[in-house]
């Protein structure tokens, strides 16, 4: 009797979130490692505590990205721009990997990954009327955000993601300079570098679109 040989099953293809998620997996076990908790100066006199603004921006910055990453989201299932979901994607794709790295160093350094007054490691911020951070949507903005379709849709996301780059990029100027761990440093600095370039896309993509963009934060 011939012996009857099975094809192999096929292999599910990655969805876009899992392909995120295994990323974020994959930074985290890099930084658990000893060279890389050495790097970040874990076991030394100066690893960043929880008033730091290491500690500070890792904190604040995750939140701020999490706004960004729900938008993002959105917009991948909304928008009727292909040009806007691509970039939506890129958005969701980066920011959901800096978060888990920068709630990586959180635990690595021994410190909460929420809680303290938000912006207090930036000299001389002050948050907005509405209490958030620079960039911020609204609760309000957000519910308008889910209710448009079409065009409108995309303009309006456009416009909410521009004005949260704009904040962002100015917490991460300020890190930029002043965090005392290298790596800190260098994320921060990638924070600037990229959405600076994605504003820039962004605006672009608004004017074509026949929006304008809203005024930036203060």
């Amino acid at each position: 009797m011939e012996e009857q040989t099975q094809a192999p099953a096929a292999v599910p293809a990655r969805s876009p979130l899992r392909v995120v998620l295994l990323a974020v997996i994959a930074v985290g076990l890099l930084l658990i490692g000893g060279a890389g908790a050495v790097a970040l100066g874990i076991g030394q006199e100066d690893t960043p505590t929880s008033d730091s603004v290491d500690a500070g921006f890792a904190r604040d910055m995750s939140t701020h990205h999490l706004q960004g990453v729900e938008m993002a989201n959105l917009a991948l299932t909304r928008a009727t721009d292909p040009q806007v979901r691509s970039l939506a994607f890129d958005i969701s794709a980066t920011q959901t990997n800096q978060v888990g790295r920068m709630q990586g160093w959180l635990s690595l350094w021994g410190v909460p990954l929420s809680g303290g007054e938000q912006m207090a490691w930036l000299p001389g911020h002050q948050h907005a009327a509405n209490g958030l951070m620079p960039g911020m949507a609204t609760e309000q903005e957000l519910t308008e955000l889910q209710s448009l379709q079409g065009t409108a849709f995309d303009i309006r996301f456009l416009q909410l993601m521009i004005r949260h780059h704009q904040g962002g990029r100015a917490m991460a100027e300020y890190a930029a300079e002043h965090a005392q761990v290298a790596q800190v440093r260098s994320l921060a600095r990638s924070i600037v570098d990229t959405q600076t370039a994605e504003t820039t896309t962004m605006s672009a993509m608004l004017t074509a679109l026949g929006g304008t963009p809203l005024p930036p934060p203060s």
